[in-house]
């Protein structure tokens, strides 16, 4: 079993390996959702100049979007889209999709004048593409098109619910 930097390695260059391991091992949750953490604690410090949330909200925004992003995930992959060998479980998506955050631990040099805003937006898209690779090994996609397809749309669920939550959770902080 790689270690919890290896893992987080792993993971950011799309080794599908990596990918599979976290999927199998329960105990990797907690792995996961510190990835998430870490991700979103850089992506806090490398945007401190752009006004925003703030670090305690980012990361519990972070922490919430992650747990209903694999949700939809799930939802969407196992019950709207599902390929023939199609088995998975929240938890999977869960491990998958929290590692797949890994490259956002390099926000924080997005704190770099000029060159910041191009560095967190490579790291925008990279992420995006671990997301895609997380959910196919998650459900065990075939079709890599399958896996986007459920990424956009997932994307677009939670974009409606944040739209739709975001104005309320704000008052709450």
């Amino acid at each position: 079993m790689a270690s919890f930097v290896d893992r987080m390695i792993g993971a950011a260059t799309l080794n599908i390996q990596t990918y599979e391991e976290v999927e199998g091992d329960v105990s990797a949750t907690g792995q996961a959702m510190a990835v998430v953490l870490l991700s979103s604690i850089a992506h806090g410090i490398g945007n401190i100049g752009q006004g925003g949330f703030g670090l305690m909200r980012a990361t519990v925004f972070a922490l919430v979007g992650w747990v209903i992003w694999a949700s939809l995930a799930y939802i969407i992959g196992t019950k709207l889209m599902p390929e023939p060998q199609t088995k998975s479980g929240v938890g999977e998506l869960l491990r998958t999709t929290g590692f797949s955050a890994a490259p956002g631990v390099l926000a924080v040099l997005g704190i770099i004048p000029v060159l910041g805003r191009i560095i967190l937006f490579v790291i925008a898209i990279w992420t995006l593409v671990t997301m895609v690779i997380a959910v196919r090994q998650a459900l065990d996609y075939q079709s890599m098109g399958r896996a986007v397809v459920v990424c956009l749309i997932g994307f677009v669920v939670y974009l409606i619910l944040s739209a739709i939550f975001l104005p309320f959770s704000l008052l709450t902080f």
